[in-house]
């Protein structure tokens, strides 16, 4: 049987759904000027260099590559800004959405994003307090952030907005990759460091805290946990053919969940979809979800 076109029917099934989680991924952050992973000429998977730093092993072997590489797609995303798409998913967290959209839902959704860009998170920073607390903590960034760092010595973990981490990286050509010797890299306590081996200015390494090929999600747990009892999957933006997340649609399919698709081109897993909205997420979504004026007052 084919996915529902249907608006009514879908915001039926939103309207009645208790457990309602949301799997975004890029094509969410694409109104906003960002790189899709695949489907056009500019998708990132096109480009080589995107194929090589996703790799856990490359850090090991090409430290100032990467570097340059998470430096200027930290530039990227710092310029852009949360779209409608964006701010339709935070406004589930607004009391009055969620009681007219989502009212036999236990809590507002968990919203899982493959996207390392923070715009999710910056969306959400642009609800009233103490609603964006909250919704922070249902906000799971799956495959980590351009904004957060980790020591490969002492393990600390920082997250800021800063442009450049190191001074070597300011002012770089994009299209161009210099060798930078290692201590000149982004280091755990800044390029002050001056000998100290406390916790969070060790002088070691830092890495981007991304989660490359090869490695394993830290919060799979927590998302196994919300797909076992979810009833409603909605998916914006992702080709969802990456796993772990690939499995999602079919886990909550398989105990009689449903799962709406959102995207500007067919997918991987429109097969298993129970509705399917296609075009531009920063339309789609808020029209769909009919929460056009709620999101006015959240345009940042």
């Amino acid at each position: 049987m084919p996915p529902s076109l249907s608006v009514s029917e879908f915001r039926d099934a939103l309207g009645a759904s208790k457990n309602i989680m949301i799997l975004s991924g890029a094509g969410l952050s694409a109104p906003s000027g960002l790189a899709t992973y695949r489907g056009s000429s500019s998708a990132l998977w096109s480009n080589p260099a995107v194929v090589k730093y996703s790799q856990h092993t490359t850090f090991k072997d090409d430290s100032s590559g990467s570097w340059q590489f998470y430096h200027h797609r930290r530039l990227e995303a710092l310029k852009a800004k949360p779209n409608e798409a964006h701010l339709a998913l935070a406004a589930l967290n607004l009391p009055n959405v969620a009681s007219r959209l989502i009212p036999a839902a236990v809590k507002p959704p968990l919203h899982v994003t493959q996207n390392i860009d923070e715009l999710s998170l910056r969306a959400i920073e642009l609800l009233p307090e103490p609603l964006a607390d909250d919704a922070q903590k249902r906000l799971i960034q799956l495959h980590g952030s351009l904004f957060r760092t980790r020591c490969l010595s002492c393990r600390h973990e920082k997250h800021d907005h800063d442009p450049a981490l190191a001074a070597s990286l300011e002012g770089l050509d994009a299209e161009t990759v210099v060798d930078i010797p290692i201590e000149r890299l982004p280091r755990c306590g800044g390029d002050e460091w001056a000998g100290s081996n406390r916790y969070g200015r060790c002088g070691g390494l830092l890495r981007p805290d991304v989660v490359w090929f090869g490695e394993v999600p830290p919060l799979m747990g927590e998302v196994a946990r919300t797909v076992s009892g979810c009833d409603l999957l909605i998916v914006v933006g992702t080709s969802a053919i990456v796993q772990p997340a690939a499995g999602l649609a079919s886990q909550v399919k398989s105990h009689g969940g449903k799962v709406a698709i959102f995207n500007i081109d067919r997918s991987n897993h429109d097969d298993q979809a129970d509705y399917l909205f296609m075009g531009s997420c920063d339309v789609a979504l808020p029209r769909v979800l009919g929460v056009e004026d709620d999101i006015k007052g959240l345009m940042p």
